[in-house]
């Protein structure tokens, strides 16, 4: 629950004819929320991929896409698709997951992985400082 605390700030003016004029100002502070708090944490697994990626990862495709989707239909992965080299063709993957153990999980159970698509992987902690995650 959002604690609002109200400062009104009167001024009085006198006009010519006397009268007074008095114009409330209103400012909300939230007690709730801390003045700081620490940027939330993701976790980003990359992928590198075999060199005959497009020709070898057909049996597995399918797999591989519905773990990631059912993934982020829990909140657990945040986005996620290939790298590119210079020749615009994959060479691996990046992913975005909301917990290590997310990211884990999906690594763990990924036909891309087992079917040998993948050569090696990594998970790192990334710390979101500025835009939206």
């Amino acid at each position: 629950m959002c604690k609002v605390v109200n400062f009104v700030f009167a001024a009085a003016a006198l006009t010519r004819s006397s009268s007074a004029f008095v114009k409330p100002a209103l400012r909300a502070y939230s007690l709730s929320k801390p003045l700081y708090s620490t940027p939330p944490s993701r976790f980003l697994l990359t992928y590198e991929y075999i060199p005959d990626v497009l020709e070898k990862r057909g049996p597995y495709r399918e797999g591989h896409i519905g773990l990631a989707n059912e993934l982020i239909e829990a909140g657990e992965c945040v986005s996620g698709g290939p790298t590119l080299n210079e020749e615009g063709k994959p060479d691996g993957a990046l992913f975005v997951f909301t917990s290590k153990a997310s990211a884990e999980k999906f690594a763990a159970g990924d036909p891309y992985v087992s079917g040998g698509i993948v050569t090696s992987q990594s998970i790192k902690e990334w710390s979101v400082v500025v835009g939206s995650n």
